[in-house]
């Protein structure tokens, strides 16, 4: 099982993934709303979006923009279950648990800080 730093420093091995940012727009809006919220958010989208066994419309169900924690998502291939299945051998076809869920979370929490840190680069 790989921590959340080994996950992190896989992903920014790959082209696509590594190429995703926080814009100056979403890096005002998530120190506004602050990580607490954003967590709020990250753990709705998970339910939401990953959770479930067969998620609506999976593969097209994460948007690109329009929220830190959608970037979070495709940043860290949690955006669907295939990425899901590819990146970390999550199985399709059966519903995350709370715990499956809550790794996800962090793991979005954790890129949405190093973010914040780095400036968005």
């Amino acid at each position: 099982m790989q921590t959340i730093d080994q996950a992190l420093d896989k992903l920014e091995h790959s082209t696509f993934r590594s190429s995703f940012h926080l814009t100056k727009k979403e890096r005002a809006y998530l120190s506004e709303k602050g990580m607490e919220c954003m967590k709020s958010h990250a753990e709705d989208f998970v339910r939401q979006k990953l959770a479930p066994a067969d998620p609506v419309n999976d593969g097209k169900q994460t948007p690109m923009h329009g929220h830190p924690v959608f970037k979070a998502m495709h940043a860290t291939a949690c955006c669907c279950r295939g990425c899901l299945n590819k990146w970390y051998r999550v199985p399709k076809g059966k519903e995350l648990t709370e715990e499956e869920q809550r790794k996800i979370v962090n793991l979005l929490m954790a890129w949405l800080e190093r973010q914040m840190k780095t400036g968005g680069s």
